[in-house]
């Protein structure tokens, strides 16, 4: 149901299930109503990590907020679409109240769990309540001698049974048509990896003592592996309901509405979300008129057709951006600290004995794990690089792929994640517009 309070109208939401099934009712209300409504320009914008539905729904209001009166004269209609994600609650989000975004572990130096994301665990990994409260009991506690079984509990929370297809949507690159293999983070000793986290959280400004000379704790580095599982998820999760859920929405659209023009935005995962729905789309289907990534949480190689470190392989995505019948635009800055830092060392997929201790892990890690929000589309031939200030200026619109630097407005946030949620912009607004050629 739409929110009364939406600062746009025709707003509708569009709730997707983990396994990508849409709410009938609210995609068939969508189907019915969208040509009743005179929409010539549809925005549907899927959002990155967040824990409700009330949260998302107040990030659509804000983005959505000022295009109206950018667009004046356009017809166009809005969906937001809502699917089970969730966020740590000590990752504030700029200018959001905190009765929308709560902050209870700001308070905290120690890396608890504290109860607003147990709770969001709960709800994101239902029937793992036993491995949660053992979870959380062993942050508190930091028992010197189990990080062993703290490893193995949290890949318990997240683990996927072997022989689905959920590999696939979680990959970013296919080496001979075969998923990659999953991140270091499921497979490394748990101890090496707390400490590597431990290092980074230093170098970011969150671990205590100087990063240079003090041994870190692994334990400072436990609540990040478990926070780098859950996104692993995450990134999972928005793979199937982009491609098994929105992408089929949006041919249905294009069925009961000849000539709606639709237009993609994700943020962090929601940007993957949105690029998976173009393999989703049927064949024949060119309703997709552009998409925007707003600090997109996946792989700067997705769209690749090969690897410049593996020519064998190739981005998961590869020539999706051809099923666009417009650009696809990567916004990205560097002051993005969860894919500048934290994302590269996550993702990595074999073992790296390099210590990271003092150095910018986003340099040493970034040119083959980096994210799309931090350094934009990568090794995809024809892709145009822009600041904002030319983007604005409406050099958008060609087909292809074109990175904007967005660090002018994308740059307020505090660690471990930076300006990663720093996207309630009217510059960002008009870059959709832009790029979807409206109004």
């Amino acid at each position: 149901m739409a929110d009364p309070g939406m600062s746009v109208a025709p707003y509708w939401e569009l709730t997707f299930d983990a396994d990508g099934d849409p709410d009938g009712a609210e995609r068939d209300r969508l189907l019915d109503e969208v040509t009743a409504h005179g929409v010539r320009d549809l925005i549907v914008f899927a959002h990155g990590w967040n824990n409700d539905r009330s949260t998302a729904t107040a990030l659509y209001r804000r983005f959505f907020a000022p295009i109206p009166a950018l667009a004046p004269r356009a017809r166009i209609g809005y969906v937001g679409v809502v699917w089970p994600s969730m966020r740590f609650c000590d990752e504030p989000i700029p200018d959001f109240p905190k009765s929308v975004v709560a902050t209870e572990a700001e308070e905290r130096p120690a890396p608890v769990l504290d109860k607003d994301t147990r709770h969001a665990l709960l709800d994101t990994f239902p029937g793992r309540a036993t491995v949660v409260d053992q979870i959380a009991r062993m942050l508190e506690q930091r028992p010197a001698a189990e990080l062993a079984e703290f490893g193995r509990l949290v890949r318990l929370l997240v683990e996927v049974l072997p022989g689905g297809p959920q590999p696939l949507f979680a990959a970013d690159t296919l080496a001979e048509g075969v998923p990659q293999s999953e991140p270091v983070l499921f497979a490394e000793d748990t101890t090496a990896l707390c400490e590597e986290f431990a290092r980074a959280l230093a170098c970011a400004g969150q671990g205590a003592g100087a990063a240079e000379f003090a041994l870190p704790d692994p334990w400072d580095g436990a609540k990040e592996l478990l926070r780098q599982a859950a996104y692993y998820a995450m990134k999972r999760r928005a793979g199937t309901v982009g491609e098994r859920g929105l992408g089929r929405v949006v041919g249905q659209l294009a069925g009961a509405a000849p000539g709606l023009r639709v237009h993609l935005v994700g943020h962090s995962f929601g940007g993957r979300l949105v690029s998976f729905a173009l393999r989703g789309l049927p064949d024949g289907v060119r309703a997709v008129k552009s998409v925007t990534l707003l600090q997109g949480a996946f792989s700067h190689y997705a769209f690749a057709a090969r690897l410049p470190h593996d020519p064998r392989a190739g981005g998961v995505l590869q020539g999706q951006e051809n099923r666009i019948d417009g650009p696809l635009v990567c916004c990205h800055s560097r002051f993005d600290g969860a894919l500048g830092t934290m994302y590269p060392l996550a993702s990595r997929m074999a073992d790296d004995d390099a210590s990271l201790l003092g150095v910018d892990v986003g340099a040493v890690l970034g040119a083959r794990w980096g994210a799309m929000g931090h350094d934009g589309v990568q090794a995809v031939p024809g892709t145009r690089s822009l600041d904002l200030a030319a983007a604005l200026r409406g050099l958008l619109a060609a087909p292809g792929c074109v990175n904007v630097d967005a660090a002018a407005v994308v740059r307020r946030g505090g660690p471990p994640c930076g300006a990663h949620s720093d996207i309630v912009h009217p510059e960002l607004a008009r870059v959709v517009l832009a790029a979807g050629r409206i109004g």
